[in-house]
């Protein structure tokens, strides 16, 4: 009988084991895949990020140059509102999603928009200048983030 209770025994810990190590092992697929979901959510957001600022720089460039220049700049400024506007969603997604960029983030949607208090044509060339380099270190801490 002794044997007959160890070999119950011996097969409940097995099947507890058994079920341990299952649990154990969907745990880190789950953590896993909500990982790559994140890291894609953060993808998309940066790239939307990075895009809407693009827009927005180029936008604001024909704008400050129409207005540097004396000429009329009302339709280029409804423009720059427009992609200004489209700027505001992937930042908040990218602050929200990844925290770590907040910073960057700000930072590059700032410069884009200082464009517009150039008061010369050097002026404006800096700025976006100084744009496109913030934006570029955000899609380099965007990618150091996201590989890590």
């Amino acid at each position: 009988m002794l044997t007959a209770v160890l070999a119950v025994l011996g097969t409940l810990a097995g099947s507890l084991l058994t079920g341990t190590l299952q649990h154990l092992s969907q745990r880190a697929q789950r953590a896993t895949a909500e990982a790559a979901a994140r890291r894609t959510q953060g993808l998309a957001a940066v790239t939307d990020l990075a895009t809407a600022l693009a827009d927005h720089r180029r936008t604001m460039w024909i704008r400050e140059d129409l207005r540097l220049r004396g000429e009329d700049w009302t339709d280029a400024r409804a423009a720059s509102h427009l992609t200004r506007s489209a700027i505001t969603g992937p930042l908040l997604r990218v602050r929200i999603l990844l925290p770590a960029l907040a910073p960057t983030a700000q930072a590059a949607a700032a410069a884009v928009y200082a464009m517009r208090d150039a008061d010369h044509d050097t002026a404006l060339h800096t700025a976006r200048e100084h744009a496109i380099r913030t934006a570029d270190d955000l899609i380099a801490a965007a990618g150091t983030t996201l590989t890590a």
